[in-house]
């Protein structure tokens, strides 16, 4: 079964996808929970979408921004759940270089276009606590949708290079990847030639990316404490601070595993396999089974109306 790929070069290399080790006899078993987070996945967040979509009382920016979020979650659950159910369910380890290649542009795109919607949804809370009065005038839908567009623009832009910097390389090594579909830090990994040039270009995109907007996240909090600690009724305070609660929320479950697994790929070569592994299942899972529900249960409006739909 093994696809070896000694002194093979670019599209006829073969790479072996990996589920979870030493636990091949429960696949099956194992494949349950993935299929409800993947189903709970894609049916919260179309349903977001279709509320946000028909419900003009919820085409304000917040939700404009919150449907965008769905449109990534929903990408990025059909970029990688369709490769591990496979693995767990037929055992369809293999995965050619060109399609590896596709799922890891796809999937890095992604996570990078997710994390300056994050950046976006930080904006959008800090004008309205600090200018409420303005905050429709200031986020008006054209501008959203130019916002939107360079955030996609930059993602696949600085994604682009990776395939063809991968290309250039000869693999000739173990061609066992760490997960169940494929990362641009674990591909490089098995090629034999010199990879300091996509290890410097990776680190560069993670930190002009992810390390950029986070720190931007993190400004945007503290100018929002600080608007919040200006208001002199504590009511309206706790309640400018709850309308933040379910972005801090999705920014934790997005931001805390992608780092993790960032710097595991770079710096945790004596690091558990299996620590790898569930890291991953968490930076690509969970925040589009988690970020539907946590929006629907903390925002009001959007709750009443899903059960408004479900209720007919």
């Amino acid at each position: 079964m093994m696809s070896a790929v000694n002194d093979t070069k670019l599209n006829s290399a073969v790479f072996l996808l990996t589920a979870i080790p030493g636990q091949e006899d429960i696949h099956l078993w194992i494949s349950i929970p993935f299929c409800l987070m993947y189903v709970i996945s894609i049916v919260g967040n179309s349903v977001i979408l279709f509320i946000i979509k028909t419900d003009p009382s919820l085409h304000e920016p917040m939700y404009i921004f919150l449907s965008m979020l769905g449109v990534t979650d929903l990408g990025l659950s059909i970029a990688t759940i369709p490769t591990i159910l496979g693995i767990l369910w037929s055992n369809s380890r293999e995965i050619s270089f060109n399609a590896c290649l596709a799922q890891l542009f796809f999937i890095h795109s992604l996570s990078f276009i997710e994390s300056s919607v994050l950046l976006s949804m930080a904006f959008d809370r800090f004008v309205a606590i600090r200018d409420p009065l303005r905050y429709a005038s200031i986020l008006t839908p054209p501008r959203i949708a130019k916002i939107g567009l360079v955030f996609v623009l930059r993602g696949v832009a600085l994604i682009f290079p990776l395939p063809f910097l991968l290309k250039r390389f000869q693999y000739c090594r173990a061609n066992v990847l760490s997960h169940s579909y494929c990362l641009h830090q674990d591909v490089m990994k098995m090629a034999c030639s010199d990879i300091t040039v996509n290890s410097i270009y990776g680190l560069f995109i993670i930190i002009s990316t992810v390390g950029l907007d986070s720190l931007l996240i993190l400004l945007s909090y503290v100018m929002i404490l600080k608007t919040v600690l200006s208001i002199a009724s504590h009511v309206e305070r706790v309640r400018a601070l709850n309308t933040c609660v379910s972005h801090l929320c999705a920014v934790l479950l997005f931001y805390t595993p992608m780092i993790g697994l960032s710097v595991i790929h770079r710096f945790g070569k004596d690091s558990s396999p299996l620590t790898q592994i569930f890291l991953g299942y968490i930076y690509l899972l969970v925040p589009p089974l988690m970020n539907p529900i946590v929006y629907s249960v903390n925002s009001r409006h959007l709750r009443a109306r899903i059960i408004r739909v479900f209720v007919k």
